[in-house]
This record gives structure tokens, C-alpha cells and sequence, in this order.
């Protein structure tokens, strides 16, 4: 008999563990994604050349930073997975992947033009106060010189890491944004200090360095890609009846 000193765990503790958890519905969810693209897939009859799975291999690699056969094992080990998974893995993102150009990739261009606005973006530096007349107070101590947004991030922000970059947000899209928030930084001009914006997480004093205006390159595209191919998904599991799970 097992003991607490070496537990042993089966495949039905496992389910029972995630059927507690309430992970049930997220994992057949996720059954179902996989049955609906391997249905398509052999629909559109799309197959895959060894050289596009090696190279997918290598991106994937590449992305978790298994730079090594040690760094893979270890990672495949630490997930109880087997090389076959590995390759079923890979080989299920590349075919989402090309089931995904071959439903949309000839709509990406119109959806963009269509939705442009939506992926215009912006670099932001942000301090988030509790009170809006200490924020007005600050907001017009930087614009008369008094004070520089950085001195501001130093005094208020208390999370280090932020802290130490002055606020930076880095590049946000428009999407992120809350839309009050996203209306005043869109109808800037920068660089640009906003007058602090009120919203239900607190009094916000933005610095706008810069709006980029959204170009469809290979990254954006693959982003516009996989959006539409995770619409189509979970709209085409919203029409299957309720499936029974048998436990």
C-alpha cells in the first residue's frame, strides 16, 4: 500500500482532483476545440511537410528557451510528458495554425483596414494617485516646471519595479485601455501630459511619449489571425449540444 512517505498518483486521482477543482468544463472545452480542428483540418485536407514540424519544433524551442536536449527533457519531465506529446503538441499548434490561415488569412487585410483604430497604440508612463485634488495639484507643478514626472513616479508609485522606470507602461494598445482613458490618449498630442482622468481605480496622471499607428506586419497579422480563428472556435462550440461527460 502506498504511503504519505511515497504517494503514488493515478490517472483517476487526477480527474478526480480536477473534477473537485471545477476544471471540468475548462478541459472539455478544450477536448472539443481539439475535435472541431481535427475534423476541419481533414476537411480541408491540410498537411504538413517534416520541414514545417521541424521548423515549428525549433520555434517552440526557441520561445520556452530549451536551448539543449537536457533543457527539453527537463521541461518534459517537469510536465510528465513524453517526447511523442512533445510532437503532438507541436504538431497540433502548427495544424490550429494553418487551419487558422486557411479559414481567414485571405480576410486579414479587409479586418484591418475595417478595424484599424483598434490596434493603434501608444507609450504611456502612468502614476495612479487616491485623490484627484493632490492630482490636479501635481499635474500643473510638471507643467510649470516645477516638479518632472519622474520625481512624481519616485514619490508615488509603490511597487519598485515601476518605480524604478518612472512609471513606464511601455506600448499599450488601444484595446487595453479603459475607454476614458483610451479617448484622451488618442485625442492627444505628444509628448503630452493628460489632465488626470478619474476612474474606478483611482485618479490617473498619464504621459503620453508617443501614438503608433497600427501597420499590418507579420506580427499583427498573426495576432488579428489567431483572434478570429478563437472567435470562429468558440462560436462553433456554442452551437454543439451539451455533451455528456462520463467520469
Amino acid at each position: 500500500m502506498a504511503t504519505t512517505n511515497n504517494p503514488q498518483i493515478s490517472d483517476r486521482d487526477l480527474i478526480y482532483e480536477a473534477k473537485i477543482a471545477g476544471k471540468i468544463p475548462e478541459l472539455a472545452q478544450g477536448i472539443l476545440r481539439r475535435k472541431i480542428i481535427a475534423d476541419r483540418v481533414k476537411t480541408a485536407k491540410i498537411e504538413l511537410t517534416a520541414a514545417q514540424l521541424q521548423q515549428a519544433a525549433n520555434k517552440f524551442r526557441l520561445v520556452n528557451r530549451l536551448e539543449s536536449a537536457e533543457a527539453t527533457n527537463k521541461w518534459l519531465q517537469d510536465r510528465s510528458l513524453s517526447v511523442d506529446d512533445f510532437e503532438y503538441m507541436v504538431t497540433q499548434d502548427l495544424l490550429s495554425n494553418q487551419l487558422a490561415e486557411h479559414l481567414f488569412g485571405d480576410l486579414i487585410e479587409q479586418f484591418f483596414h475595417q478595424n484599424i483604430l483598434d490596434y493603434s497604440a501608444a507609450i504611456l508612463y502612468e502614476v495612479i494617485l487616491e485623490d484627484r485634488d493632490l492630482a490636479m495639484e501635481i499635474f500643473y507643478s510638471i507643467q510649470e516646471g516645477d516638479l518632472s514626472f519622474a520625481d512624481v513616479a519616485h514619490q508615488y508609485i509603490p511597487v519598485p519595479e515601476i518605480r524604478r522606470q518612472g512609471g513606464y507602461l511601455g506600448k499599450v494598445g488601444r484595446k487595453q485601455l479603459r475607454p476614458e482613458i483610451s479617448a484622451a490618449v488618442f485625442a492627444s498630442n505628444p509628448p503630452q501630459l493628460l489632465t488626470p482622468i478619474v476612474t474606478a481605480v483611482g485618479v490617473h496622471l498619464i504621459q503620453v511619449e508617443e501614438i503608433i499607428e497600427p501597420k499590418l506586419d507579420e506580427q499583427l497579422h498573426q495576432q488579428i489571425l489567431m483572434e478570429m480563428f478563437d472567435r470562429w472556435l468558440t462560436e462553433t462550440i456554442a452551437t454543439i449540444p451539451p455533451v455528456s461527460i462520463d467520469l
